[in-house]
């Protein structure tokens, strides 16, 4: 059983949890590998999460989202080799930390914390394990989970088509939650980034396990668009 939380009561200082079975709900389906069908769903998901919650403060969460971001990676990035990203690293955690558009992200979209619907008739997903939810930009969970989803071939292929996706969902989403905002900035700003929140992710990679999969051409190509952009602002 993959349990949803549904509500949460507080009352003299008692918690009551009510879950619901996601198995149960139609959500049975776990997948290590994802089609391109499965990865828009999974944008589809980001989207209106990142739409629902845009320009919202953090409240009791992480004021900042993710487990990778510079300040709680110090040990990671002491044993960093030297190098242009390392000597980066401060900026492109402040770039991405004050960046104008803000929303809640969930800071560990991977397909494991996803659950697929077991009816092809729903076209939506079901998601878990919100413990590093918090504040942060909406291209900073999708590079994480078009990352964790595709090789680099697929990632060079698909990039454009991707990041035109999750642009159109969230301004469907962004109009279905009737939120107000300028959107052709928003969109203008966290294109910018993507290479960015990358190049944050490999700088974590690179002090934490060097010779991890993850990293790829593509994310080195990211990274050196990144360092390049951090120039001009």
């Amino acid at each position: 059983m993959v349990p949803e939380l549904l509500a949460e009561f507080s009352e003299n200082q008692q918690q009551i949890l009510v879950l619901q079975d996601l198995d149960q709900a139609g959500f049975s389906l776990r997948k290590n590998q994802l089609e391109i069908p499965n990865v828009m769903l999974g944008i589809k998901w980001l989207a209106y999460f990142h739409a629902r919650f845009l320009q919202q403060g953090s409240g009791n969460l992480w004021p900042i989202g993710s487990y990778w971001y510079l300040a709680t990676r110090q040990d990671e990035f002491k044993v960093m080799q030297a190098g242009q990203l390392k000597d980066a690293a401060q900026a492109l955690d402040t770039t991405l930390n004050t960046a104008r558009f803000q929303t809640l992200i969930h800071g560990d979209a991977k397909p494991a914390n996803f659950c697929f619907p077991d009816n092809n008739t729903i076209n939506r997903l079901a998601a878990v394990d919100f413990q590093y939810v918090g504040r942060g930009i909406g291209v900073k969970d999708l590079a994480y989970f078009l990352g964790a989803c595709l090789n680099q071939d697929d990632l060079f292929t698909h990039q454009q088509s991707l990041l035109s996706e999750y642009f159109s969902q969230l301004k469907d989403a962004l109009e279905y939650y009737q939120v107000k905002v300028d959107f052709t900035h928003l969109q203008q700003e966290w294109r910018q980034l993507y290479p960015l929140v990358w190049a944050d992710f490999y700088r974590f990679l690179l002090g934490w396990s060097p010779t991890h999969y993850k990293i790829n051409p593509y994310m080195q190509r990211q990274t050196a668009i990144a360092l390049a952009v951090l120039k001009k602002l």
